[in-house]
């Protein structure tokens, strides 16, 4: 649709210049999605002139899509009042999300201008972590007393409906006097449900909820095992204090995913989008990791000095540094990569270190093993064609580097699979373990491996 946006860009300018008035009716059929793909093609200076022409709720409405940046950069420039109109037309959720990337000042302003009722909801949406269910909870949900006649409930959600935007109708929930969960509902079985039934006979008392200060992750593990549109999210006293809806769940995993990618790039995660983040902000969260690795790649050198004296007696040990380097790093990596992904998605846990170790280990031997033949294969091979020259002592090389190949494999993939429970353990995300990170680590443990295993095997020919 960005394509079209910028094709549709210039008739709303046209239409902003000569009649204003005109751009409600003739953007009616739009998507707000698709209108903030339009206001983010016009200059910036336009997009609060595109807002003023709507009506306040379908600019609240397109509000929401924008990108954060420019969001922010709108609100900022219009007066308190205009600001708080289009903010309190918000749904609670997204309200808060919106108030969060404003300066504080700002967003204080804005609070003040605001209806008293969404004020008090918006401050206690705002005083949990963005990062968690109560940071992604909604207040807009739907709940009946559980002594109550079906048609009287079915009546009373009725009115809710129609009284304003509700964006959880999906599901019911039953409660007590007190605010207690006692069940959960369809809007199809309230409706099919037999006259003259309470609400408690028709529920499901089953009810899967979470704290507010339950991690994203975890919420997003819970929606997809039970197959949620939304989840109810309770206070110590299984009170209901609002729900999270399947889409915020998507906007969090994304954003998740993103993290981790970046992470596993090995680079501080962005907090703002790759084409808005400003140049010198980008060089700090990509070159306090970079030098960081950097040092860490320091110690290979300071490997290899060490074995300086036999290097120089058996120089043709250097030939295979890079395939030994290589072979851990990329075995690391592999591991790695599998236990963050099972520890996110909760096929794991910290409990089950030793139970990966076990299975990893093996794993490693034979990985190893597997690439110690290919590479024992090559020396020969190579050797025999007369392709390259490695001296009357091939064999032993080679299998000097076949079993070396064995030692650093299992070491990387052992490692690798640890790394994660350990950054965990240390209450850190497990996504910070990324592959140019375990391979550093490989690199120099592999480089010492190597040649340990050279001493052994060539003490008293090569060397």
């Amino acid at each position: 649709m960005r394509g079209v946006a910028a094709l549709l860009a210039p008739d709303i300018l046209d239409l902003l210049d000569e009649d204003p008035g005109s751009v409600a009716a003739e953007t009616e059929e739009i998507h707000p999605a698709d209108l903030a793909d339009i206001a983010e093609a016009i200059p910036r200076d336009r997009v609060a002139d595109l807002l003023s022409a709507l009506s306040p709720d379908r600019a609240a409405d397109i509000l929401e899509y924008l990108n954060e940046d420019l969001r922010s950069e709108v609100l900022e420039a219009m007066s308190t009042r205009q600001a708080a109109e289009l903010v309190s037309q918000m749904t609670p959720d997204d309200r808060a999300d919106v108030l969060e990337d404003l300066e504080e000042e700002t967003a204080d302003e804005i609070l003040s201008e605001i209806p008293e009722h969404a004020r008090k909801e918006t401050e206690r949406l705002l005083a949990y972590e963005p990062d968690t269910a109560g940071g992604l909870m909604t207040t807009e949900f739907v709940s009946v007393p559980e002594d109550t006649l079906v048609e009287e409930a079915l009546a009373g959600v009725r009115r809710i409906a129609r009284g304003g935007r509700r964006e959880a109708m999906h599901a019911i929930y039953a409660t007590d006097r007190n605010g207690v969960v006692k069940g959960v509902m369809s809007l199809h079985e309230l409706l099919a449900a037999p006259e003259g039934a309470m609400v408690r006979d028709v529920a499901w008392e089953e009810v899967v909820t979470v704290p507010p200060t339950m991690d994203r992750e975890e919420v997003a593990r819970l929606t997809s095992n039970y197959d949620l549109v939304v989840l109810p999210v309770v206070d110590d006293q299984h009170r209901i204090l609002g729900v999270v809806t399947v889409d915020d769940v998507i906007d969090a995993l994304v954003e998740e995913h993103t993290e981790d990618v970046q992470r596993f790039g090995g680079m501080e995660a962005l907090d703002e989008p790759y084409t808005q983040i400003s140049f010198w902000r980008m060089i700090k969260k990509r070159g306090g990791w970079l030098s960081a690795l950097f040092l860490g790649e320091m110690l290979t050198a300071t490997a290899m000095q060490h074995f300086d004296i036999e290097l120089q007696k058996a120089i043709v040990l250097t030939l295979f540094i890079p395939l030994i380097m290589s072979s851990g790093g990329n075995s690391g990596s592999q591991a790695t990569s599998l236990i963050i992904r099972a520890l996110a998605l909760g096929e794991v846990r910290l409990r089950d270190w030793w139970r990966i170790a076990a299975r990893e280990i093996p794993a490693g031997l034979v990985l190893g093993a597997m690439l110690g033949l290919i590479a024992f294969v090559r020396i020969v091979l190579w050797q025999q064609m007369g392709i390259y020259d490695y001296g009357s002592h091939f064999l032993i090389l080679a299998v000097t580097v076949g079993s070396a190949l064995i030692g650093i494999v299992t070491f990387g993939t052992l490692a690798g699979s640890m790394l994660p429970f350990l950054l965990r353990r240390l209450g850190f995300d497990p996504a910070s373990a990324s592959a140019p990170f375990v391979a550093t680590l490989v690199d120099v443990t592999g480089l010492t491996i190597y040649f340990y295993v050279a001493l052994f095997w060539l003490k008293g020919t090569l060397l």
